[in-house]
């Protein structure tokens, strides 16, 4: 076990989980972000075909355990039952042992004007052409399993206009460096190609059903959201973590219960927030950031009360610190039952408040999740805190400080004498920048960003979070026709980069330099016998792009002239079922 759990908190845990024994499960994962799959088995849900008491708040998926199929890559059952040829599962000691081969994924995006995209997992925010290659072996015996997914990355990583050509006066510059000084985000990662062998969506678990203990470098999710998820998604390359959690909703008298709890290690991207050394980029404001490795740990806990089916009620909260300033305390490896107000940690006496001389940083959540199963459809949000209220009374004060949100909507409609198709309607919303008060008076600094945890809430350079990043907003409209696995959709967002940045740079009158992106698209999920394909096709329009304004005197106000860019995003994913 990684050591910076102590030994005598990973016995405490294994014990625990002794006690919980009830029978062995299958352990095997759909990765967060699988192309085609994940999203089906959400469709499945909400047109009745899949047990309604499932979450997806907690994610991966453990489909063997929580639906009881088979084949986890397999959610409607057409595949195992369409007659292919395919690779036999090796079994061996009965019916304790298993070896199946994972299916294999090629993944390829291509952005021709500047990075965009988020949730990509281990690709990198970059200009170009970048490629993912994924496969593996799953294989268990008894309680034991392994499941070994490694991937291939390579990003061509081509140099793009940046912030450093924005020409920018003083203050633009020290309010870009009072972000990117608290946060490990860099624009380009290096000045040439990206190359990396990576662990990817890999584990080594011991599971009895409905519990489940191990080491893994799989991405989470946690929450109900689609496009964002405000503290744990696919946006960063996984990180190295220990995990206890639930493989399927546990049932009470009250309700069924799924959680999760992780102890995780956070490495930094090693790279500055811009190029270094390159003309008028103001190196003289930057502060290295520490590359000393953080220490992450958190927990996501969902309730589905029985008298109100379809409605799930959760909540989430993480912890960081550097591996330099963790504590040997119990409560330094899982602080998780501190109190959310800031006077609990407030000396009178020494004027000291204690949370702030732990060093560390904290995001908390609660969110919804309402399946309409009669209805086929769903509604959820989520709420978050970045920072303390100080005392319950400024909490009902100002309920808006520190807050980011999620919120969103979706429908299937069945089409009249078509009982196979469906159109599907999704609606989502998220806002990480603050409300006016905190830009004006109260000042909570932006999500994700701390002025002593300056690596940020980050993996590797990028957010855990919402991959809109700090300050930023996103609205999502996404229209598909289904058939099974198969789906056609249209897609508009409307994306606004780091508003909060924004009011702090710019003089108050030019209000019309806010950077703004508008999309639209098409993509598609199909299948071919073994073979899944997945693609998209997105146009950006990016209005002011890095916030550039031609601030022209002797032209109305109203008719400047504009600074944009334009981007073209393709994505395609081929994946082969063995």
């Amino acid at each position: 076990m990684p050591s910076f759990l102590g030994n005598g908190f990973t016995k405490g845990l294994f014990t625990a989980l002794l006690f919980l024994l009830c029978g062995v499960a299958d352990a095997q994962t759909v990765p967060v972000g699988t192309p085609v799959i994940e999203d089906m088995y959400r469709r499945q849900q909400l047109l009745g075909k899949l047990d309604s008491s499932v979450s997806f708040t907690v994610r991966p998926l453990f489909p063997g355990a929580a639906f009881g199929l088979n084949d986890a890559f397999d959610p409607d059952k057409s595949f195992g039952e369409s007659g292919l040829q395919r690779v036999p599962d090796y079994k061996f000691a009965g019916d304790k042992g298993l070896v199946k081969i994972l299916p294999v994924t090629w993944s390829n995006q291509y952005n021709t004007h500047n990075p965009y995209g988020w949730n990509d997992g281990s690709m990198i925010p970059a200009a170009g052409y970048q490629t993912l290659l994924s496969g593996g072996v799953y294989a268990k015996y008894s309680f034991l399993s392994i499941q070994f997914r490694p991937e291939f990355l390579f990003a061509q990583n081509k140099a793009f206009d940046g912030f450093t050509q924005a020409g920018n006066d003083n203050n633009a510059w020290k309010a870009w460096y009072g972000v990117y000084n608290q946060i490990d985000a860099p624009e380009r990662f290096g000045t040439s190609a990206y190359t990396r062998l990576l662990p990817g969506p890999s584990s080594i678990r011991i599971t009895f059903d409905p519990v489940s203990f191990g080491l893994s470098t799989e991405n989470l999710w946690w929450g109900p959201g689609i496009q964002n998820s405000l503290l744990m998604s696919n946006n960063a390359r996984g990180f190295a973590h220990l995990t206890l959690n639930t493989t399927r909703p546990v049932n009470t008298p009250i309700g069924s219960f799924e959680t999760q709890v992780i102890a995780g290690k956070l490495n930094a991207s090693g790279y500055a927030p811009l190029a270094p050394g390159q003309e008028g980029n103001m190196d003289n404001l930057y502060r290295p950031k520490s590359n000393d490795w953080r220490y992450l740990s958190g927990f996501v806990f969902t309730y589905h009360p029985k008298w109100v089916p379809g409605l799930f009620l959760g909540a989430t909260r993480a912890f960081q610190v550097y591996h330099n300033d963790l504590g040997h305390k119990l409560g330094d490896y899982i602080p998780f039952f501190s109190s959310f107000l800031r006077d609990s940690f407030y000396d009178p006496v020494s004027g000291v408040v204690s949370e702030d001389a732990a060093k560390r940083d904290q995001l908390a959540s609660v969110f919804m999740r309402w399946l309409w199963t009669g209805g086929n459809a769903e509604i959820y949000f989520e709420y978050g805190r970045e920072d303390h209220n100080w005392d319950a009374r400024d909490f009902l004060l100002d309920p808006e400080h520190s807050r980011a949100y999620t919120m969103g909507f979706r429908k299937i409609i069945g089409l009249e004498g078509r009982p196979d198709e469906q159109i599907q309607v999704g609606l989502e919303t998220t806002q990480m920048a603050q409300p006016s008060d905190d830009v004006v008076n109260r000042k909570s600094g932006y999500w994700y960003a701390h002025s002593q945890v300056r690596a940020g809430y980050t993996n590797y350079g990028e957010v855990l979070g919402a991959g809109i990043g700090p300050g930023s907003g996103l609205q999502t409209l996404d229209v598909s026709w289904i058939n099974g696995i198969k789906r056609i959709g249209l897609q508009i967002q409307r994306y606004e980069h780091n508003a909060d940045f924004y009011y702090k740079a710019f003089a108050a009158g030019e209000t019309r330099r806010h950077w703004v992106d508008y999309s639209g698209g098409v993509s598609s999920d199909w299948d071919f016998d073994n073979i899944l394909l997945s693609a998209s096709l997105l146009y950006v329009r990016e209005l002011n792009y890095e916030w550039k304004f031609r601030n022209d005197p002797d032209i109305s106000y109203y008719n400047q002239r504009s600074l944009d860019a334009n981007n073209i995003k393709l994505n395609v994913a081929i994946t082969y079922r063995f």
